[in-house]
């Protein structure tokens, strides 16, 4: 099963010669995978395209595109994750399964119950590890995209963006323990295909009752995931399979 990889580039003319030029995925290629004239792999262009490739030579890192991959791999609306900050390295894992659910994008911001506190320095940081994170993955679960990762200094810079959504919700444990089942699935039949929906996901304390006002204030709807209380980490990864299994199984 060929690899695939992103390479950034306008995908060129069936049959044509061109050079891997992003340094990361040619060195995964070439020095870590050692590969040879001849085989094959799966290259993701500008614009999500995908085009089955030949390597033609390994010294000079050239390929030559046999054909373009109809495949479709992604979510057929648009789905940011928004988490509150989580403790320690949970937000790696946030999301890389994040990544291979389908999201379009994973955001993340202070909240009042954030143990986690990261200055500008440290979030920098952080994103680029976690973009490095959401390429992986990405390659790993075939996507046409890699999810846009964007660290938030202050709360109020999440609620600034609502209004560049269809459909805004929070998972609520209030709303989960008082059994409410509906919600989610009203919010999913009211979608139509490429429309954006932000779903908003606490820390591991929870979101308080000042958060929940706000983004109430602002059109979000409360959503329970289920009868069990899920964790910081697992809530989002139920709602993306939730959204997964509606839009692509059933």
């Amino acid at each position: 099963m060929a690899n695939q990889y992103f390479v950034f580039k306008e995908l060129p003319k069936i049959g044509e010669k061109f050079t891997i030029e992003n340094q990361a995925a040619a060195h995964h290629i070439f020095t870590v995978m050692r590969a040879q004239a001849g085989d094959q792999l799966r290259l993701v262009f500008e614009e999500g395209k995908i085009g089955l490739s030949e390597i033609i030579s390994p010294a000079d890192q050239s390929v030559r595109l046999i054909e373009l991959l109809t495949d479709l791999s992604e979510l057929p609306v648009q789905v940011t994750v928004a988490v509150g900050f989580p403790k320690g390295d949970k937000l790696d894992f946030i999301v890389e399964k994040s990544t291979e659910l389908g999201a379009t994008a994973i955001w993340s911001a202070p909240f009042k119950a954030s143990v986690s506190k990261w200055d500008h320095k440290k979030l920098t940081k952080k994103q680029e590890k976690l973009e490095k994170v959401a390429l992986g993955a990405a390659e790993q679960s075939r996507r046409q995209l890699i999810p846009e990762i964007q660290l938030f200094d202050q709360f109020s810079r999440l609620t600034e963006q609502f209004s560049d959504f269809d459909q805004v919700l929070v998972a609520y444990e209030e709303s989960a323990k008082m059994g409410e089942t509906s919600m989610l699935k009203q919010a999913l039949t009211e979608l139509s295909a490429n429309q954006k929906v932000l779903i908003i996901f606490g820390p591991e304390g929870g979101i308080s009752p000042d958060e929940i006002a706000k983004f109430e204030n602002l059109g979000a709807k409360m959503i329970g995931l289920g009868p069990r209380i899920l964790r910081a980490e697992t809530a989002p990864l139920y709602a993306l399979s939730s959204i997964s299994a509606y839009f692509e199984l059933l």
